[in-house]
């Protein structure tokens, strides 16, 4: 029974650090940009470029905010670009935002800024950057900074900013790439009329519900020159990366889940052989077969409960330890790792939903309940004559 428990909080460590690590990276990934669900113009996902654009993005994002399960939406205006100071230049990306609408829940930026402040106004020329880029093109708060782009005609239009913010995430990448623009600003420099902009970024209250939610999206605002895109297709590194660790996860657990019904196995065939006078009485008494069967069967079912019972009991302050305070990996990972492209949280914690949770524990019953049928089938072709002839 104690094997039972400790397999039960092996599967429920490693599949709730997993899940809290999935849903960190997802959520995370969908603050960078794009969010869980996006709408974009069709072809966009596939060859960005700012002459794509979409129309009446206000009022889709007014529409999809109304959804159930969607926990708010976003214009965006995201593209490549090139920033340069009078002496330096690098590539990257622009994101025109509304600041009205954007918090630092649904964007990562806003809440890792640690110098100056993000710009008020989203006609305004402010602009925020990471510290990386920063370094790179010697900016501080209050210089100017010039971007690059192709407007809507495929001309290379200039826009100047000045910069009002600094964040740092911690992946260099990232803080050497990303720049976040007002809306309107941008806008007006690529030729876009008011209500255009390149994606509206959903966000959904749990992640895992992201292609059913993409599916009501498109039947509210689906048209032919737009696409609705989950999270997978928009950040597809991210998604191979989840898919490599999830297989590998299980994997684990099953390798786990088959050594723990080894020993129970064991523990039930050797408790059947050794009751072999005990079943020959039983059954020259006038006890059939089945009943024997069945006998033993409840003997193991009583493990797996028993086993779960102190699984749970045993190693509850385990659970209570990794879900508030969690194994800080920072040492290990350092502070700026990141899969395929987002930023990983480097402490990890325990996070199992009801579903994952029901799972487990109906898993473990069904393991303890199949290593316990041999056994079961052995004590029923048990020969009274012959279990008290040997013995």
């Amino acid at each position: 029974a104690f094997s039972v428990g400790f397999g039960l909080a092996l599967a429920v460590t490693f599949t709730g650090m997993a899940e809290y690590s999935y849903t960190n990276i997802i959520n995370t990934g969908a603050t960078m940009g794009f969010g869980h669900v996006t709408v974009e113009p069709a072809g966009y996902n596939d060859r960005p470029a700012l002459d794509k654009r979409i129309g009446e993005s206000e009022s889709i994002r007014e529409k999809v905010a109304t959804l159930p399960g969607v926990s708010g939406a976003i214009v965006r205006v995201i593209g490549q670009a090139m920033f340069a100071t009078a002496t330096k230049s690098v590539g990257g990306m622009l994101i025109g935002m509304d600041p009205a609408h954007e918090t630092p829940g649904r964007n990562i930026f806003l809440r890792s800024v640690v110098e100056g402040s993000v710009f008020e106004e989203s006609g305004g020329r402010g602009a925020v950057i990471g510290s990386e880029m920063a370094r790179k093109l010697n900016l501080k708060i209050g210089k100017k900074l010039v971007y690059t782009a192709t407007d809507i005609h495929g001309e290379i239009v200039s826009e100047i900013a000045r910069v009002s913010g600094i964040y740092r995430t911690g992946d260099d990448d990232v803080d050497g790439s990303i720049v976040l623009l007002p809306i309107d600003s941008v806008r007006r420099a690529l030729g876009y009329r008011e209500d255009e902009a390149t994606v509206v970024s959903i966000f959904i209250r749990d992640q895992r519900r992201a292609a059913r939610m993409r599916e009501a999206v498109a039947s509210a605002v689906g048209r032919s020159d737009r696409e609705v895109l989950d999270w997978k297709e928009t950040q597809p590194d991210l998604a191979a990366v989840i898919l490599l660790d999830r297989s590998g996860n299980y994997l684990f657990q099953i390798l786990v889940g088959l050594l723990i019904a080894a020993g129970i196995l064991n523990t039930m065939l050797m408790s059947v052989l050794e009751r072999v006078r005990e079943f020959g009485v039983m059954m020259a008494l006038g006890l059939s077969p089945r009943r024997l069967v069945g006998m033993v069967i409840v003997e193991s079912i009583w493990i797996g409960i028993i086993g779960i019972g102190l699984g749970i009991v045993v190693f509850s302050p385990w659970y209570a330890y990794l879900i508030h305070t969690g194994i800080d990996l920072s040492g290990m990972v350092g502070e700026g790792y990141s899969a395929g492209g987002v930023i990983v949280d480097p402490v990890m914690k325990l996070k199992l939903y009801r579903e994952t949770a029901v799972i487990i524990l109906g898993g473990t019953m069904f393991m303890t309940l199949t290593a316990g049928l041999y056994p079961a089938f052995r004590a029923g072709r048990v020969l009274p004559v012959e279990s008290l002839k040997a013995i």
